[in-house]
């Protein structure tokens, strides 16, 4: 299987003058596509800043960095947005969504900035079909604050689907929502690593990584645990637990 992201002995220093933080330690890294992987690690732990590394945003001190093949160290600013852009997907704790925008404008956003020219015809398109993947089809022309969390949520996830990124980084996607939501959310991110997309996901909910179908555990800035996970059905499991807990709590309401 091939690789889309590889990382060589990836170390980041952080030197602020008197003392010099080792964020990350020498890590090396294989990520082939279709995998979905979860990073987890307390704070501190360098989960973040390899996130980071990965999306492009922050240059390791030393090592290499290959992402579907390009040699990421070798790019000026100007190339490492492009390669953003073209080839990364990101999705955050906060939705991140313009408030004065619908759920389609929003989505049509990564596209205004790429290099090559999309006609506004295409752009709606796209922007269309990302939202029916991730099944808002019928709420294009909504405005986030017409949207729950896990809808506004699901729009992000379109928008970084539209530009057809090699990989989705999410960052902590299900930190700002309820267990019953995050589930559903999860269950998004399952359906589209089933239909080939690759995805690397940092949190700190164990249950979540769960749903993932590998975890990796990041301690002091090195990975001490690499793990594959052998029950992804749990999103299934979940639902059921929480539907199970929402139908007791109402008998017992009505009792």
């Amino acid at each position: 299987m091939a690789s889309v992201v590889q990382l060589t002995n990836i170390q980041k220093i952080y030197d602020s003058g008197e003392v010099k933080v080792h964020a990350v330690r020498g890590v090396s890294l294989e990520i082939h596509r279709g995998e979905f992987i979860a990073i987890m690690g307390s704070s501190g732990s360098g989960k973040s800043t390899l996130m980071n590394t990965l999306g492009c945003l922050d240059r390791p001190t030393s090592g290499t960095y290959l992402l579907d093949g390009i040699d990421v160290s070798k790019l000026d600013r100007n190339a490492l947005a492009d390669l953003r852009n073209e080839k990364l997907g990101f999705v955050f704790q906060g939705f991140n969504l313009l408030a004065r925008t619908t759920a389609l404008e929003n989505v049509e956003l990564p596209m205004l900035y790429g290099r090559r020219r999309v006609s506004h015809r295409e752009m709606r398109d796209r922007a269309m079909h990302a939202l029916e993947i991730v099944g808002l089809g019928k709420r294009a022309d909504h405005f986030p604050s017409q949207l729950s969390g896990g809808q506004q949520q699901r729009v992000a996830i379109a928008r970084a689907l539209v530009n057809q990124p090699q990989v989705l980084l999410a960052d902590e996607p299900t930190g700002n929502l309820d267990s019953k939501t995050s589930v559903e959310v999860m269950g998004v991110f399952q359906k589209l690593n089933d239909s080939g997309i690759t995805i690397v996901m940092v949190t700190h909910e164990l249950d979540i990584a769960q749903f993932c179908k590998r975890n990796l555990i990041m301690r002091d800035g090195r990975i001490v645990s690499d793990v594959q996970v052998a029950n992804r059905s749990h999103a299934e499991v979940e639902m059921q637990k929480i539907l199970a807990a929402e139908s007791q709590a109402k008998l017992i309401d009505h009792a």
